[in-house]
């Protein structure tokens, strides 16, 4: 008997510790296209539009432009329940930001692209004062930009991954201890 009571303390650790499959969904969310909070919106939307289109004569310009903006809202709503967003109790899409890869499109992507852009953007500050700091007088430089100059690293910047592991490699990225300047205290 004692054996069974041991085994049984046992078991039921092991269940209580093993990892179960969420089934539910994530933080609430429905896809869109199935979302009665999503299509409320929509049919909300489209109809403020057409309300606002009653004041006006058909085919004047201002009925036209909501026309447009119609079939826009339509379109932007048809392409939301066509993807795989997920949508709140309040019917907008939402982003997931977890690092599933299923929702890579809506934040890791993007983020990279962020990424790249502010990493090209640094670089290419970085080597425009670096080229300036050679010249006679490399604050007025700073000040008033040397426009040539910045557009020709401008336009070479976009391989900074390349550029910034070739001065890794070679030693020029990083200054030496003895180059830094330190305050006295």
């Amino acid at each position: 008997m004692k054996r069974f009571n041991i085994l049984t303390v046992l078991v039921a650790i092991l269940i209580s510790l093993t990892p179960t499959v969420a089934l539910a969904d994530i933080g609430g969310l429905t896809k869109c296209s199935e979302s009665p909070a999503f299509a409320k919106r929509q049919k909300a939307s489209i109809k403020k539009l057409e309300q606002r289109m009653a004041n006006y004569e058909s085919g004047t310009p201002p009925a036209l432009a909501l026309e447009q903006q119609i079939q826009r809202t339509q379109a932007r709503f048809d392409k939301y329940s066509r993807s795989d967003l997920l949508c709140g109790t309040d019917g907008l899409p939402h982003l997931i930001a977890d690092g599933r890869w299923s929702h890579a499109a809506e934040f890791i992507l993007p983020g990279f692209g962020f990424i790249y852009i502010s990493g090209w953007i640094g670089w290419v500050g970085r080597k425009y004062i670096r080229a300036v700091s050679t010249t006679k007088n490399p604050a007025e430089s700073e000040i008033i930009i040397n426009v040539p100059l910045a557009l020709k690293i401008m336009t070479t910047g976009y391989i900074w991954p390349i550029s910034a592991w070739q001065e890794l490699i070679s030693g020029d990225l990083i200054a030496l201890d003895e180059e830094v300047t330190i305050s006295p205290r």
